[in-house]
């Protein structure tokens, strides 16, 4: 396996000394020992994949050098324009890395939401053109595959992949993991939600954690799957997904479980829910700043007023809620809405925390029926 001090030393030493990206599972090892080592200046978790190009074009243009952009290949498809009508050779030729994690990987079990993306990663680069490399996890390879890369950056001013398999990178803990001032966990908070709803509420939950945990809350209570739509993939969209059904079901309300990290990876969803401004819609966003599904990595959720965001777009009800109480009590007596709620929660997760065993395909056609009943 592949020690990250050493990779970032090689990288370090052929003149990549700025990191941008979205974390992922496969890299958190790496994205960790970046986190502790590197000045915030030079290494930004970007709300998107597509924004980090953006930025790293930026960082190029006014440098040199060359950075690396980090992603797990679910957000490929964020990078697709920038890539192809920023970075590539026939418009602006701009150098870059791109540190991919290879989740779906062919042979390799993983959820479903990673399936078709996994047996699509590598052809798709061949698509768009973009050379790559997978990493060995042998230590002893590693600085003859970077110079494969670097002999490649310098030569065409070009993007160029390296695709990273599971269980490339040597566990690395994360020392730099701030606490959240909050006094109840996301999981309690989801509990305190569920138990609110009437049995007409539509439920869309975002990607992760807090689909996970809904889906186990309602095995707690002895309740079925029907009512929710669990986002196992397309992270960000959770909002858009329930502003759809809101805009067909105005009779019933729609809320949407949403995470801080996918509110803000597309965030203009919130100007679309204000200028519509649908009576029935709730957006409850539970922030406890950080992308806690793949290691914990920092978000700025902590450190921007999304409420104010929300207001600004046009959410007619803007709350903040701190305690069990408070969500019992407001959740009894919603306004009309747009709604935003933003719920300060706590980092982390059970540990035997399971995961839907229904496929996606399943969870789609009951959830469609209960909509039609």
């Amino acid at each position: 396996m592949i020690d990250c001090a050493q990779f970032y030393s090689l990288l370090k030493e052929n003149n990549t000394d700025f990191f941008a990206g979205v974390p992922d599972s496969l890299l958190k090892n790496f994205c960790a020992y970046i986190t502790d080592t590197i000045p915030e200046s030079n290494h930004v978790i970007t709300p998107n994949e597509g924004s980090a190009i953006a930025l790293a074009a930026g960082y190029h243009l006014a440098t040199g050098k060359y950075p690396l952009v980090y992603m797990q290949n679910s957000g490929l498809g964020n990078t697709v324009n920038p890539l192809l009508s920023l970075a590539s050779p026939e418009v602006y030729s701009i150098p870059m890395i791109l540190l991919i994690g290879w989740r779906g990987e062919p042979g390799i079990h993983d959820e479903p939401q990673h399936i078709s993306q996994g047996k699509l990663t590598l052809p798709l680069l061949d698509t768009m053109q973009i050379p790559y490399s997978i990493l060995s996890d042998q230590q002893d390879r590693l600085a003859e595959q970077l110079q494969e890369c670097y002999t490649y950056l310098e030569k065409n001013n070009a993007p160029y992949a390296i695709v990273i398999r599971k269980n490339t990178f040597q566990d690395y803990c994360l020392q730099n993991n701030k606490k959240v001032a909050a006094s109840i966990s996301r999981e309690a908070a989801i509990e305190k939600i569920l138990l609110s709803f009437s049995k007409t509420d539509i439920v869309v939950s975002t990607t992760g954690m807090i689909s996970r945990e809904l889906y186990e809350l309602r095995n707690k209570h002895g309740m079925d799957h029907s009512k929710d739509f669990l986002t196992v993939g397309s992270m960000g969209h959770a909002s858009q997904i329930a502003l759809g059904i809101a805009l067909q079901k105005k009779e019933r309300k729609v809320f949407c479980l949403d995470g801080d990290g996918a509110s803000l990876m597309h965030m203009g969803g919130f100007t679309s829910v204000g200028s519509l401004s649908p009576k029935n819609y709730i957006h409850i966003v539970l922030n406890n700043g950080s992308h806690d599904s793949v290691g914990g990595q920092p978000t700025v959720g902590l450190s921007v007023d999304l409420p104010s965001i929300a207001k600004a777009s046009g959410y007619k009800h803007i709350l903040r809620l701190d305690t069990a109480d408070e969500i019992t009590r407001t959740l009894s007596n919603l306004p009309e809405g747009p709604v935003f709620i933003e719920i300060r929660v706590q980092k982390g997760a059970r540990k035997d925390l399971g995961r839907p065993v229904e496929s996606p395909v399943e969870n789609k056609n009951v959830f469609m029926q209960f909509l039609k009943n």
